[in-house]
């Protein structure tokens, strides 16, 4: 399996293990994804006794559910490249693939008669909607159809209600400040807040009643075994912990269940008395019960309880040697015209694209394109390293470095460059302002920088003379000079959602090119500059975004897809569609061969 995944992330690299002989090549998106290397699902006693995995190795599979007669167990999994739903006996026999889209399906639930499956789809519009599949017939239909997500279905015990959450009505406020970011932020005031409640509906789509009230967070519903209450987590503000409380369906009446500062998620009723539910506190995730026992610990998402409460199945990590330390792994992309590429480092490409620049922490690192041969060009442990950038002649590395995501730095970032080989290294910005995400100019001449401070916008620097240029004096980031030299791309927050713009070097013809009422950002440009890539949360989450406090963290952005736009802000299109957050870091051209003088073959 390992050999497999090896072969996996060299494939069409122009290394030495090939998937097919007759690949065609591709153009190479390369892009930051928040999400695991690697996700198996394992199977334990509900205390936490005689773990197991479903299956002997993981294929990126997550959240399951126990079926009511607690016969299957029902996942997701991206092991045939974009998310779709399976389902398999608890001993790994018969595996079932229920659902075969391009786009996103996940979270699905199977009907208390074993008829229907409810689930999450980004079908039909891109926007996270209950689905109903007949399991016989395979026959969909959307059962929400709404332009808000929804999400976590859960059959009632009869199975003439459905219920889940949704953040339609709701408010999603920004975390931060819009106009006055701190100093070393690299783009505060882009978070949105998540808001949802609780609804129920007939399977056929009517009586759709909300539960629980707006502008708080209240998710993953489940009934109890009389189906008279559901009981779902709540958080009143996004600042105290969530607790666990159930709801009378008929009268509205509320229960809280659990107290204390771990925040509690994914609950479900045992019996008509026993909750479990799973706890995260301080980076650490484990299992509880309203009894006060306590379940299976570690890095869990997302557990089920088996319907007899003593079996239990959940979805963790899975570290596999060889895999992990890569700095990228190819993956699946929605738009079959490219390759994807993933990583969770801040990386830059040469200009051949052979070999990354990676910066960690406080050091700068030149690996081949695989991540061999890793050399240490530049460290400075009183610093953070951040957005490294190849200029097109490849003779110099442009990057960042200071206190960087300090909301108060006392070093602000400045930038610096140096050369592959660790020579000739200086900084190039100086004073109070913090300076960062700098683009090369395609004669490799001038660099496009953002400022934050006293002073905002984005400047350029003279690499020969060192002389500054005002280009913007909004709150602007993320430039990206076109490789035909004539415009340069980037983020603003100038109609109250961040948009991308483009405007020529010398400061004239500023243009708005998206206009959507999601966040659209961090844009690079195509190699031949006629298109530009760029991330957007227009098509909202895919989730519950407070479940991603289990196993430590908080990631409160809705999840950035990836799009294309042309130059001029015509023929938008989407390439991904998951529930991870990404973000592109360079539009890479075709790798050509390497003939035998390069690699030294005989």
């Amino acid at each position: 399996m390992v050999i497999g995944r090896i072969a996996l992330l060299l494939a069409g690299m122009g290394l030495a293990i090939s998937t097919t002989a007759n690949s065609q090549p591709k153009e190479r998106i390369l892009l930051q994804q928040l999400a695991p290397m690697s996700i198996g699902l394992f199977l334990s006693d509900a205390d936490g006794l005689n773990e197991q995995p479903l299956f002997p190795a993981s294929l990126d599979d997550y959240n399951p559910s126990f079926s009511a007669d607690g016969a299957w167990i029902v996942f997701t999994s991206d092991r045939a490249g974009s998310a779709d739903i399976y389902r398999v006996h608890s001993d790994g026999s018969d595996l079932e693939r229920l659902t075969d889209s391009p786009s996103f399906d996940d979270q699905g639930v199977i009907s208390p008669n074993g008829r229907t499956l409810a689930f999450v789809s980004t079908r039909d519009g891109g926007v996270a909607n209950i689905w109903l599949l007949d399991i016989a017939t395979r026959r969909v239909h959307n059962l929400t159809r709404n332009e808000h997500g929804n999400f976590r279905p859960a059959w009632s015990p009869d199975g003439k209600w459905i219920a889940f959450t949704s953040d339609r009505g709701e408010s999603h406020r920004r975390s931060g400040p819009e106009q006055s970011p701190p100093a070393g932020s690299g783009c505060c005031g882009w978070e949105l807040v998540q808001s949802t409640a609780i609804f129920i509906v007939h399977p056929d789509g009517s009586g759709l009643r909300r539960l629980t009230p707006p502008n708080q967070f209240a998710g993953s519903p489940k009934w109890s075994p009389d189906g008279k209450r559901i009981v779902y987590y709540r958080e009143t503000d996004d600042k105290g912990p969530s607790q666990i409380a159930s709801i009378d369906i008929t009268s509205g009446a509320i229960q809280i269940h659990t107290a204390g500062a771990e925040v509690k998620l994914s609950p479900q009723y045992l019996d008509d008395s026993k909750i479990g539910y799973l706890s995260a506190l301080d980076g650490k995730s484990g299992l509880g019960y309203t009894t006060g026992l306590r379940g299976p610990a570690g890095r869990i998402w997302n557990p089920s309880w088996s319907p007899d409460g003593k079996r239990v199945v959940y979805a963790k990590p899975m570290a596999q040697p060889g895999v992990e330390s890569a700095p990228i792994a190819k993956i699946a992309g929605w738009n079959k015209e490219f390759e994807y590429y993933r990583t969770g480092d801040l990386i830059a490409s040469s200009p051949d694209g052979r070999k990354f620049a990676i910066a960690k922490n406080h050091l700068l690192i030149i690996t081949e394109f695989d991540g061999s041969n890793p050399k240490t060009i530049f460290e400075d442990k009183s610093a953070t390293i951040t957005s490294p950038v190849w200029s097109p002649d490849g003779k110099f590395i442009a990057f960042a470095t200071g206190r960087f995501f300090a909301r108060n730095p006392i070093r602000p970032t400045q930038l610096a460059i140096i050369r592959p080989d660790g020579s000739d290294h200086r900084i190039l910005t100086q004073g109070e302002n913090s300076s960062g995400f700098p683009s090369f100019s395609p004669d490799s001449q001038r660099l496009a920088y953002r400022v934050l401070g006293s002073e905002q916008g984005l400047r350029i620097l003279s690499l020969d003379s060192g002389l500054v240029t005002k280009l913007s004096t909004q709150w602007d980031n993320f430039p990206a000079w076109s490789p035909r030299g004539d415009r340069i791309v980037f983020t603003g927050l100038r109609t109250g959602d961040f948009e991308i713009y483009s405007i020529e070097a010398d400061g004239s013809d500023l243009r708005q090119l998206t206009h959507d009422h999601g966040n659209d950002g961090h844009p690079v440009w195509s190699p031949d500059g006629m298109s530009i890539l760029f991330t957007s949360s227009r098509t909202g989450w895919k989730d519950e975004a407070m479940l991603s406090y289990a196993g430590g963290g908080r990631s409160p952005q809705s999840y950035g897809k990836l799009f294309t736009v042309r130059g001029d802000g015509t023929h938008l299109r989407q390439l991904t569609d998951n529930q991870w957050e990404e973000a592109p870091v360079a539009w890479l051209p075709m790798l050509a061969p390497v003939n035998s003088e390069q690699t030294g073959a005989r």
